[in-house]
């Protein structure tokens, strides 16, 4: 197989069409119903972009594996990423994760990384360039990840604020500016507000979506020894990351400050999609948010019962978000409407 032939033969075009479908769609959960709004010169580089990511999440996370073999895979794969390492490499190198895998959709991912590289390869030169990018600062994150828990004998805390803002944005926020960018270049008028005034609401954003991923699954990463929030909080009200899950009611205060920050965020989200001109773009925008935010509501109301049980939004939830957004083409008024009923 040579650098200009698509793995596995076949037709370019089909299988870059059944990546961005069928793949994506077996991968994801609301993502794929969001992009299927968008035009597809935004969609191809999003969805690749996220089944990439997805990719090296999957590496990241195959814990049958060393700490230290992820992170040298994590290494090489953004390198192949990049396009200084080669596609062979990197398929070889990631080929012994395939079969580790649970969850029969991610070994197809996985099989499929010499396909989403070579369709990297053929993107237009601005949009890879910002995959790349997008990429390098995902890929970091998930190191610096590895690097923070590693295989830990007890919990471990981030050490501060800064370093879970840090870790919101290497994984997410920078994914809202990656957003911002290629609309900005691929929709004409893209929003009313100016392209720095987006890369911050979209920042902010990302980095919500990021933290509340962080608070609804607190309880499963507890027990997996990983604890996201500021040692020096827990410090503050003399907690331990070993005693949350054994006293969740001294950890409210701690958790419901990140669950308000989440709503603030997500407020920036809401912003953002307003300022969105075309329908079909807003539309992909805000569902997030108001998947997001029905989140929050339900992690509000379960209080300190949510770090012993999983968390969702039901999907007839998200069908009736999107229904009604159809529906109404997308209206600011709406949006808000929606807004405020998911978190009631």
């Amino acid at each position: 197989m040579t650098s200009d032939t698509v793995a596995g033969g076949g037709d370019p075009g089909h299988r870059a069409r059944w990546l961005q479908t069928a793949l994506l769609r077996s991968v994801s959960r609301s993502f794929y119903l969001s992009i299927r709004f968008l035009p597809a010169l935004l969609r191809e580089p999003i969805a690749l972009a996220y089944l990439l990511a997805r990719t090296s999440d999957t590496v990241a996370d195959t814990s049958q594996i060393p700490v230290t073999v992820r992170m040298e895979t994590l290494r090489l794969l953004s390198d192949g990423i990049q396009g200084t390492a080669s596609r062979d490499v990197v398929s070889d190198v990631t080929a012994s994760f395939v079969s580790l895998q649970e969850n029969a959709c991610e070994r197809q991912l996985l099989k499929a990384l010499p396909d989403c590289l070579f369709w990297l390869n053929q993107m237009e030169h601005a949009d890879r360039n910002d995959i790349r990018i997008v990429l390098e600062q995902i890929t970091r994150g998930q190191i610096l990840d590895l690097e923070r828990f590693g295989e830990p004998k007890e919990v471990h805390a981030l050490g501060t604020a800064a370093d879970l803002d840090e870790y919101t944005y290497l994984v997410a926020g920078c994914v809202g500016e990656f957003w911002t960018r290629l609309c900005f270049r691929h929709v004409r008028n893209f929003a009313s507000r100016t392209e720095d005034e987006m890369l911050a609401l979209g920042r902010r954003y990302g980095m919500a979506l990021q933290l509340i991923n962080v608070l609804r699954d607190a309880g499963s990463d507890l027990r997996a020894g990983r604890c996201y929030f500021p040692e020096d909080e827990l410090n503050a009200a003399h907690l331990t990351p070993a005693q949350i899950l054994a006293e969740p009611e001294r950890f409210q205060p701690i958790y419901r400050t990140w669950l308000e920050k989440a709503k603030a965020g997500l407020q920036c989200g809401i912003e953002y999609s307003r300022a969105i001109k075309n329908r079909r773009v807003r539309a992909a925008t805000v569902l997030p948010a108001l998947i997001g935010a029905r989140t929050l509501a339900l992690l509000d109301a379960a209080g300190p019962a949510a770090l012993q049980r999983a968390v969702k939004v039901p999907r007839r939830e998200v069908r009736a978000m999107i229904l009604w957004l159809a529906a109404t083409f997308v209206s600011r008024r709406v949006i808000n409407a929606i807004f405020e009923r998911t978190k009631a």
